[in-house]
């Protein structure tokens, strides 16, 4: 056995939602070997005391751009309009080096805060793939396509430029390292495209077994544009040019009328609640338990930082359950069973993955610490409702992904966060916001 985890209140997120105390977590060969409320009699190359602390799997952020952590807090008070076009301002400024750097902090963030798995809906994938890849998480990547040109125009999916960097990208990254890095097929949203790109996207998609990132039916104005265009709504749309034929991931469905959810709901889609990033743009929000009655896989997102301020998962959770509870008038709407689900066996189901979301012995050892020592969390009466209302990304002590730890107490071991922040600070932020030393 490689490491044991002693003394341990598990949170399972299993069928049963079990909960045990005093327990000890084996891994081996980064899997789960061991889960009982017993010591094991093989002895441990690694003992990690985990009194006072609750394991839990690790949280998965179904919805980030994570490039955008180097325009946090850039435009915040502004309308939605003058945010995307301050955004899309800088952001072409961007580079793969700038990227990388950028990717690297909201990564960094990711792990401090309890996250093992993301899923990435931006630009500069193979940068984003690289900070990956040499930090350990996990992540389903998606090149943000758009086609801003008439849809008669000539399309075809060998010449076009953001179709053969997908084609890169799947043959390089798709099941690196035994399936951590996947890539899915992206698009940015119905109207920054058309449907020879959706076509085109779906059918490589479908033969490489690839899923699908978009934003969808975000705002009001957007679902009564495309019926101005097109007689359907965006979900209508789409669904006619079969793209929910796909495993499909969607932020975030908040304007789906019930039909379009119960449709989606058959085509087993999955819609990315991103709570905190809607609320802070002013826009509607994922109305969660329709599209779970409708029979729609819900997952949880942040959104990048650049939209919601920080990637804790921990708030995403306590926001989606309170707002559930507002809306509907209704203290008992959405218990806090439901956003931990959403965050870690919901998010695993989004992206596809079978080794992870629970823990159980034979899934990857991906889990996190939660220190319930501190007094914000004590006393416990139970443990669920504490981490969704009462726990904190801040409280994560440690992170594993494949029994590897990436975070603990402070520190990164995969990570130079140092020279990360001066990348960002003597690179990135210069290039974005004026001239880098490169360009003078």
């Amino acid at each position: 056995m490689d490491t044991l985890i002693s003394n341990v209140t598990v949170v399972t997120m299993n069928e049963k939602m079990d909960v045990l105390f005093g327990a000890y977590i084996g891994i081996e060969n980064g899997k789960i070997a061991y889960m009982e409320k017993t010591a094991p009699q093989e002895q441990p190359k690694t003992i990690i005391d985990g009194t006072g602390m609750v394991a839990m799997p690790g949280l998965i952020n179904c919805h980030t751009h994570l490039a955008t952590a180097v325009l946090r807090n850039f435009v915040d008070d502004g309308e939605k309009r003058e945010a995307l076009e301050q955004l899309l301002t800088r952001q072409d400024k961007l580079d793969n080096r700038a990227a990388k750097a950028a990717a690297q902090l909201a990564i960094a963030e990711c792990l401090r805060f309890g996250i093992t798995s993301v899923s990435d809906l931006y630009y500069f994938p193979e940068a984003t793939a690289q900070a990956v890849a040499e930090s350990g998480i996990k992540a389903n990547l998606a090149l943000s396509s758009y086609r801003f040109i008439d849809q008669n125009e000539d399309f075809d999916f060998e010449t076009d430029e953001q179709c053969k960097e997908l084609v890169r990208l799947v043959d390089t990254w798709h099941g690196y390292d035994d399936g951590r890095i996947k890539i899915d097929g992206g698009i940015y949203a119905e109207y920054t495209s058309n449907f020879r790109l959706w076509e085109g996207i779906a059918s490589f998609a479908a033969e490489k077994g690839l899923g699908i990132q978009l934003h969808l039916s975000e705002t009001k104005e957007e679902v009564e544009s495309c019926e101005d265009r097109s007689g359907l709504t965006p979900a209508e749309l789409l669904s006619c040019h079969k793209i929910f034929d796909l495993p499909v991931t969607a932020a975030t469905c908040a304007c789906l009328t019930e039909n379009e959810q119960t449709m989606l709901g058959k085509y087993k889609a999955t819609a990315v609640a991103t709570p905190i990033a809607s609320a802070k743009l002013g826009a509607p929000t994922t109305p969660i338990t329709a599209c779970v009655k409708a029979g729609m896989n819900v997952s949880l997102g942040t959104g990048g930082a650049f939209e919601c301020g920080n990637l804790d998962m921990f708030e995403v959770m306590r926001y989606a359950c309170l707002q559930a509870r507002q809306e509907q008038g209704d203290s008992s709407a959405l218990p806090a069973a439901a956003p931990l689900m959403m965050a870690t066996v919901c998010g695993a189901k989004a992206q596809g993955r079978t080794d992870c979301g629970m823990l159980k012995e034979g899934l990857d050892a991906d889990i996190i610490l939660v220190d319930f020592s501190a007094p914000h969390l004590m006393p416990c009466h139970n443990v669920p409702a504490g981490l969704v209302f009462s726990a904190k990304g801040g409280d994560v002590a440690m992170t594993m992904v494949r029994g590897k730890i990436l975070y603990q107490n402070g520190r990164f071991p995969t990570i130079d966060l140092n020279g990360v922040v001066s990348e960002i600070m003597e690179y990135a932020i210069p290039r974005l916001l004026g001239e880098s030393k490169e360009e003078q």
